[in-house]
């Protein structure tokens, strides 16, 4: 050895073999990998239950679409603005799923019953659904760090429900067909590996899709993530291509046979007046203006009949168009804004600046002169102050004429 560097033999003689014997440092590497599970096993997955690039971004266009509409639903319920940003997607191994969720996680599991045939997974962090939780119940939004109970597990399936029925709505739009799904069901951690377990069943892989969800006045700035199996997203996908790709139903032309129906009944209303007119008909005969009559003249007079009738028609509606006068009753529940003015005086500003506690605003109104009382701040009556119980009220002793209130 020299310049403390080991030697070719005495490496060798450290390896237990010759210079050239590849064998013995295959097997070394065996040893010192020993028990290691390969990196295949935990990250790899069949490419063919994978999804292409273009499938993830439609997978992340849907759940974009499904959570804008979700995080509206959920400002109504909470009454603070909701903001879930544009969904990240992953494909990942079972394993990788639950490394990457972490312990303290609440999990709601939706399933689709009509339209989609499926289920996937929310998971939030069982601080956020406290604080949710808190907001419906009327609270400021503050995590007190207890244990989570049926009441938080509850308020968070409520909660879930109304976003993903929302979705749904938003789906069904989208894919053109009704969908519903069941309540959802809201577990801790302890159970969510079962219903990861059930979730994915024998496939290799799942989609999970993260949304960075937000209430504002800095109540929540966390993560909701979204956990589908290959086959359901790749449904969901499927139906979403369907959809776009669905020939536009062309605008119905107007019907050829409308003209010739309504030709038809013009005919059939001439044969009708016809037998009326055939006693004039064989009257005319006896006439002495019948030499002036030719063959066209009485059809012409059929026609001129049947305009006639016509306006005495039009003029038995006409009763319908006057207002009749119990209309007014709609507007007696109307509610109107009724105001008392003691009194007005004008201020420069200068003497407005000066105002301080104990001041003394004179006003324009002597002492014992009526007040003026005011509808949506028009001045329709005279009155006096009077106590009722522990109230003010006005005792009305003049009422202004109509004219005069113009």
């Amino acid at each position: 050895m020299a310049d403390g560097l080991l030697s070719q033999e005495e490496i060798n003689a450290l390896l237990g073999g010759d210079d050239n014997d590849s064998s013995s440092e295959i097997d070394v590497g065996e040893e010192l990998f020993a028990g290691i599970d390969p990196i295949s096993d935990t990250t790899a997955y069949d490419s063919s239950t994978a999804l292409t690039p273009n499938e993830i971004d439609a997978l992340g266009e849907i759940g974009n679409i499904n959570m804008g509409t979700a995080a509206t639903t959920l400002f109504a319920l909470l009454n603070h603005k909701v903001l879930i940003t544009t969904p990240r997607v992953e494909i990942l191994t079972p394993q990788e799923l639950i490394d990457s969720i972490g312990e303290n996680i609440v999990t709601v599991s939706v399933d689709y019953t009509v339209g989609l045939s499926g289920s996937n997974l929310l998971m939030l962090k069982e601080a956020d659904v406290r604080i949710i939780a808190d907001l419906m119940m009327g609270g400021a939004g503050i995590d007190n760090g207890e244990q989570l109970n049926e009441l938080h597990l509850s308020a968070i399936s409520e909660a879930m429900n109304q976003m993903i029925g929302s979705s749904s709505t938003s789906m069904s739009q989208m894919f053109e067909k009704k969908i519903d799904i069941s309540p959802p069901q809201a577990v801790k951690f302890e159970s969510a590996r079962e219903k990861i377990d059930a979730l994915i069943g024998n496939e290799n892989a799942v989609a999970k899709v993260s949304f960075k969800m937000q209430i504002l006045e800095s109540i929540i700035d966390s993560e909701l993530m979204q956990i589908l199996p290959i086959s359901f997203a790749k449904e969901l996908v499927d139906n979403l291509m369907n959809s776009m790709n669905k020939p536009s139903t062309p605008t119905p032309a107007p019907s050829k046979a409308e003209p010739q129906m309504q030709a038809q009944s013009q005919m059939q209303a001439q044969s009708q007046m016809q037998p009326q007119m055939q006693p004039q008909m064989q009257a005319q005969p006896q006439m002495q203006m019948q030499p002036q009559y030719t063959p066209g003249m009485p059809q012409s007079n059929i026609y001129q009949d049947v305009q006639v009738g016509m306006p005495q028609f039009q003029n038995f509606a006409q009763p319908l168009a006057i207002p009749g006068a119990d209309n007014i009753d709609i507007l007696l529940d109307v509610s109107l804004e009724v105001s008392v003015e003691l009194g007005r005086t004008k201020k420069k500003i200068r003497e407005i600046l000066e105002f301080s506690e104990g001041s003394i605003i004179e006003l324009d109104k002597l002492v014992g002169e009526p007040i003026d009382i005011l509808v949506n701040g028009k001045f329709i009556a005279s009155g006096e102050v009077v106590v009722i119980d522990e109230n003010f009220g006005v005792r009305i002793k003049s009422i202004i004429r109509p004219e005069n209130r113009i």
